[in-house]
């Protein structure tokens, strides 16, 4: 009860709530602020104000004293009695100052503080629940009856009436307490499923924290390792101009060097030219005809033999633009033979093609094969092979060879192809049934890449549609057995990723393709 007593002294005798912002008169009462304007605003018309505690008069309006103590006692008051701002809900008897109340009677409509619940009945009838005023919410509202059990069969809180007389009649009804720990059992039984669930969302979301980091970490590492392929590359490149341009630096000194003798040699004959031509334009000083013929026959034998023709053109050495080429081209070769073992030091999965060759022994009998076993076509034509447990009665043929372990590499030419499905399928897909079943990617024992009605892939038939820029021409399909991935990849320009299966493979596979009317496709060398 000292909570009581003490909450009755903290309450504005205008109001009769705790105070709000306190405040004193010259008499010592205290109240509200906003009580005690309101009050003397009402007093002034009179002309006379006064306390509203002890009636003390005041010929003036009195002084209003901010009483900080109070209100500090106030505070701490509410912080120690949370339940009571919580709630609200007061016992009904305590007249003379509200106390919290920890029960409600159903039955008698009231609240009751621990005092006064020591004196309730006892009665079954009445039923005590947490304290609360919403009391229609807890009764029936046909009967206006408590509720006090619930049926299971329609889901709903029904009262005595409703069980024996009304919609319930009959049925399996349990009291609401028994009922509500039973669908606790259950509330629990699904927070922990769900506490479950939550937990695997969890480590789902650190797994994918974890792939994102590590596919960071490759990404990075991977942009190294190309960094330091195309170093090598440019280094072979380099030493290769260098050596090309070496030797073209060298026969282009040669040629300076001979053509730099044969104007040398032709510079000299042309001063002996020189020399004659001023020993010839010297006989026109000769008056006397004797002696000027006697000079010109002399000359005239002179300069016959000076007319050969020295430092042609022809005599000078040129440029092996044939040595430069056959230096490039065998450098050149050479350098594609270091490729595979330049990615190989770099760690590079090397990407070499396997020989997939189709199987006859597989082909319906509308496929015709060539020669080479690298090409099919549909024909309207059967070939009258003869049956066998592995010829499909299905338009497909697989590869004479399985897949049991590694990687493998091949390319499809499409380009003829007006519909086709090109994939991998296990040993144990079913030749003899008729309908999609047995088509690849419409079972759970194949995986393709189509383009019939649309352009798509298709697993256990599961379709799911791909989008291209440019018709897909050429395919290149990698098979890693023991990652148990199987990649597409559309081989235009750009060259494209289209799609990758990832699956747990414990059977053989082998390349498989279905042909259609008007298609031919041709696995490429």
């Amino acid at each position: 009860m000292a909570s009581a007593d003490l909450r009755a002294e903290l309450d504005c005798c205008i109001c009769l709530s705790l105070y709000t912002d306190p405040v004193s008169l010259r008499c010592g009462h205290n109240f509200c602020r906003w009580c005690i304007v309101s009050a003397l605003d009402a007093q002034e018309a009179a002309g006379v104000y006064s306390c509203l505690d002890c009636r003390e008069e005041y010929l003036e309006r009195p002084a209003l004293e901010k009483n900080r103590k109070l209100g500090n006692i106030v505070e701490r008051f509410l912080s120690a009695q949370p339940d009571m701002e919580e709630t609200g809900i007061f016992c009904t008897y305590c007249t003379k100052s509200p106390v919290l109340a920890v029960r409600t009677c159903l039955h008698c409509e009231a609240s009751f503080c621990e005092k006064h619940l020591r004196r309730h009945s006892k009665s079954s009838e009445h039923t005590l629940v947490e304290p609360t005023v919403t009391l229609e919410d807890r009764k029936c509202s046909t009967h206006k009856e408590v509720l006090k059990y619930y049926c299971p069969m329609d889901a709903a809180c029904i009262c005595v009436s409703c069980w024996v007389a009304g919609d319930h009649k009959g049925h399996d009804v349990k009291l609401l307490d028994v009922a509500s720990e039973k669908e606790k059992d259950k509330l629990r039984s699904v927070i922990e499923k769900v506490k479950s669930e939550r937990e695997e969302a969890g480590r789902r979301v650190q797994n994918l924290k974890d792939h994102k980091t590590e596919e960071e970490e490759k990404s990075v590492r991977f942009a190294e390792k190309v960094t330091g392929l195309f170093t090598d590359l440019k280094e072979k490149l380099e030493d290769l101009e260098k050596r090309i341009q070496g030797e073209i630096s060298r026969q282009m000194e040669q040629v300076s060097l001979s053509v730099s003798d044969l104007v040398e040699q032709v510079e000299l004959h042309k001063d002996e030219l020189t020399k004659k031509i001023n020993q010839f334009e010297g006989l026109f000083n000769f008056t006397d005809p004797l002696t000027f013929l006697k000079e010109n026959v002399n000359s005239v034998d002179i300069s016959d033999r000076s007319c050969d023709v020295v430092g042609d053109v022809r005599d000078a050495q040129c440029l092996g633009e044939d040595l430069v080429s056959q230096i490039l081209h065998r450098g050149l070769l050479h350098f594609a033979k270091n490729l595979t073992d330049m990615k190989k030091k770099r760690q590079f999965p090397v990407m070499e093609k396997s020989d997939v060759l189709l199987d006859i022994d597989t082909a319906q009998n509308k496929i015709n094969i060539s020669r080479d076993l690298k090409s099919a076509f549909y024909t309207a034509t059967s070939q009258d092979r003869p049956d066998g447990p592995q010829r499909f009665i299905s338009c497909q043929v697989l590869s004479s060879r399985s897949f049991s372990s590694g990687r493998h590499y091949w390319e499809v030419d499409v380009s003829r192809a007006e519909k086709w499905i090109i994939g991998v399928a296990e040993e144990s897909l079913e030749r003899k049934v008729h309908g999609n079943e047995s088509f690849i990617g419409c079972n759970e024992k194949s995986w393709g890449l189509m383009l019939i009605n649309g352009f798509g892939v298709r697993h256990n038939n599961t379709y799911k549609p791909l989008v291209s820029d440019s018709s897909v021409k050429v395919v290149g399909v990698y098979l890693d057995y023991e990652a148990g991935r199987l990649s597409f990849y559309q081989l235009c320009d750009p060259i494209r990723h289209l799609h990758t299966f990832t699956a747990s493979l414990s059977e053989p596979l082998y390349a498989a393709f279905s042909l259609y009317e008007n298609s031919s496709i041709r696995i490429t060398k």
